[in-house]
């Protein structure tokens, strides 16, 4: 799984972004836009100038989930503090989490029938490995029970905070982890937002988004709910739920008609959008779970364009990348943000992919 571009850089820690756009004193539309088109110089612009680097009747297509406060402070069996992330609900009434030591360290010796104490006098069951049950120890996700009152989203909102990874030198409040199309899941039991912010769309702003209708550029509309974004080396994405609304589709198949670009705003809205694509492109409406992961076997049949947010050498998410863009423009580009300094992970800068568009 992992990517050809992957080993073509290599990310000094110093391009890691430790605190948001706005303790660096820039507004979220003022990140750095690196513009990457086939065959043509690589620009360098600001996020506000997005609206420019795209052509009317070009269509943005955006994920609408909320981010969850997703992590819980908790203590071991043992008594050793513990940090368990909420992925997402999960079959028979769990939930996939992650543990994670108070530093960010992966756990390693959590093991079935683990119990972690949680606030306020709530015991997590660890019943079975994720995704592979058959793992009695060691497994980096694990299918939990959360026995709360209330439901879920509930008690994250009551006791919960936003996931937070080490190279963060602050602890950015909840609304830094929504985009300005978030829009709450609802309070059910089994079903809420992203357990991590869809980050590709930080940086838009009402402002942004009045540029792109001002240029003529349509703006369209899906869910993708994300799990957490920490896997390992070569791990493939796990399955994610989604929807894609009829407008959404109607309005994708319109542009591609058209013979205009489906610009997606990050791996989210690429996986959702190729998730209900048939073979010949056109797009239907549906909703679920997913568990499509794009590649050399499964190339995008839908997506002409990224806009997205940089990741790390061994993420799985760079093979989706080059399955939009290919893998010589997405080498080219990463390897120009890393001579020139671009900030990387979620509250870092951005990046606009612009790939020779596919015969018709």
């Amino acid at each position: 799984m992992r990517a050809t571009a992957a080993t073509r850089f290599a990310v000094p820690p110093e391009l890691s972004a430790a605190e948001t756009p706005e303790s660096r004193g820039l507004a979220r539309d003022q990140v750095r836009l690196l513009v990457a088109r086939d065959r043509k110089p690589l620009r360098h612009s600001r996020f506000t100038e997005l609206p420019g680097a795209l052509d009317p009747g070009d269509l943005v297509v955006v994920n609408t989930s909320d981010t969850e406060p997703a992590a819980v402070d908790g203590f071991r069996s043992d008594g050793r503090p513990v940090v368990l992330h909420v992925s997402g609900p999960s079959t028979g009434g769990t939930f996939v989490v992650e543990p994670r030591t108070p530093e960010g360290e992966r756990v390693t010796d959590a093991a079935r029938g683990d119990t972690v104490r949680l606030p306020p006098g709530v015991a997590a069951t660890l019943v079975a490995a994720h995704p592979d049950p058959s793992v009695r120890t060691g497994s980096r996700l694990w299918r939990a029970r959360i026995p709360v009152e209330g439901g879920l989203p509930a008690w994250l909102s009551a006791t919960g905070r936003p996931i937070r990874y080490a190279y963060l030198r602050e602890h950015p409040a909840l609304a830094d982890h929504r985009t300005v199309f978030a829009v709450p899941a609802g309070a059910s039991d089994d079903w809420f937002g992203s357990a991590e912010m869809p980050s590709a769309g930080r940086p838009f702003t009402r402002a942004v988004l009045d540029g792109l209708h001002a240029r003529g550029v349509g703006i369209a509309e899906l869910v993708l709910h994300t799990g957490v974004s920490s896997p390992e080396a070569d791990e493939v994405p796990l399955p994610e739920r989604y929807r894609v609304p009829a407008a959404t589709a109607d309005a994708v198949n319109a542009t591609r008609a058209a013979g205009r670009r489906v610009v997606a705003v990050g791996t989210t809205v690429t996986r959702a959008l190729e998730t209900v694509a048939d073979v010949d492109g056109t797009v239907r409406a549906g909703e679920g779970w997913t568990d499509l992961v794009l590649g050399p076997d499964r190339p995008v049949r839908v997506v002409d364009g990224l806009v997205t947010g940089w990741h790390e050498p061994e993420a799985s998410h760079l093979l989706l990348l080059e399955a939009v863009a290919g893998a010589l423009l997405v080498g080219r580009a990463y390897a120009e943000a890393v001579r020139t300094g671009y900030l990387w992970h979620e509250f870092g800068d951005s990046c606009l992919l612009l790939p020779a568009r596919r015969a018709a």
